[in-house]
């Protein structure tokens, strides 16, 4: 089989935050952004990886979800334990200056873990846990 990951969905509550957040702090390429009914869906990735994409959609548009669903999932984020990526960099300590610089939510410095990776992590707006994790 040849698969590949295509897309990751990751929630946002705030379309423009969202888009702040990862267009302008992380740098990514905007590559879909798509108004259905006052929501929006909106798609980026980084420059160079036109395969790989993350979609920010809005938490519980599913007609399928109730109330109390939305509810939780709204909790979730809030606390920051609903989503999250990891993502990876040659330059970890670099990358992690730029996001510091940028006024991103800073949740752990670089740091080596005891599993043998280093990373750090940080929230986007919609509160999801991003991982950083350094290239070998």
């Amino acid at each position: 089989m040849d698969i590949v990951i295509h897309s990751a969905y990751l929630p946002h509550n705030d379309p423009e935050a969202a888009l702040a957040f990862y267009r302008d702090t992380l740098g990514f390429e905007v590559r879909n952004d798509v108004g259905y009914n006052g929501l929006r869906w909106i798609t980026v990735g980084p420059a160079g990886q036109p395969g790989t994409s993350i979609v920010l959609h809005p938490p519980g548009a599913d007609p399928g979800i109730t109330d109390q669903e939305r509810a939780t999932i709204a909790e979730m984020m809030a606390k920051g334990t609903y989503a999250g990526i990891n993502l990876a960099t040659k330059d970890l300590d670099g990358t992690f200056e730029r996001l510091q610089a940028g006024d991103a939510e800073i949740v752990q410095e670089p740091t080596d873990q005891p599993y043998g990776i280093r990373d750090c992590a940080l929230r986007d707006p919609a509160g999801n846990m991003i991982r950083i994790q350094q290239l070998r």
